[in-house]
């Protein structure tokens, strides 16, 4: 939480939705409840933090690369976010992460999905001939 600092009269002592104010027309990074990344200009936002993203990009993250999906503008629903913030992509870190093309970062993304799946059937089999339930933590997010 951002403490004792004030901008556009909003005092940013307030947590919440409130604290986003002085990030309007600043480039936000979002992560979803699904788990994607959107990155973009923060341009509105109510109490129940919707917010309007513009010149919007879904970024992909896989091992040591990312691709980056144009999405222009961008309404998100306040219950699906995570996390929201200024971003800053000058600091030092991002020069450790290889950027790739669309199709190549999800091509990359999709053999992923399918290891973890293949992984996911394993561990599923393990369990039953133990006579164990099994749940994927993928179901376990929606139980709340």
């Amino acid at each position: 939480v951002r403490r004792g600092r004030r901008s556009s009269g909003i005092n940013a002592e307030y947590g919440g939705t409130a604290s986003l104010v002085q990030d309007i027309d600043k480039r936000v990074m979002v992560v979803l409840r699904d788990g994607r990344t959107l990155i973009g200009f923060l341009r509105s936002l109510d109490q129940f933090a919707n917010l309007l993203l513009t010149q919007t990009v879904e970024r992909i993250h896989v091992r040591d690369m990312y691709g980056d999906i144009d999405r222009g503008v961008f309404m998100v629903r306040g219950e699906n976010v995570l996390l929201c913030g200024e971003t800053d992509f000058q600091k030092p870190g991002f020069e450790k992460l290889k950027q790739v093309s669309q199709e190549e970062i999800l091509k990359i993304q999709a053999e992923e999905l399918k290891e973890k799946e293949e992984r996911q059937k394993l561990l599923k089999k393990a369990f039953q001939e133990r006579g164990m339930p099994y749940y994927s933590m993928d179901v376990a997010d929606d139980c709340f």
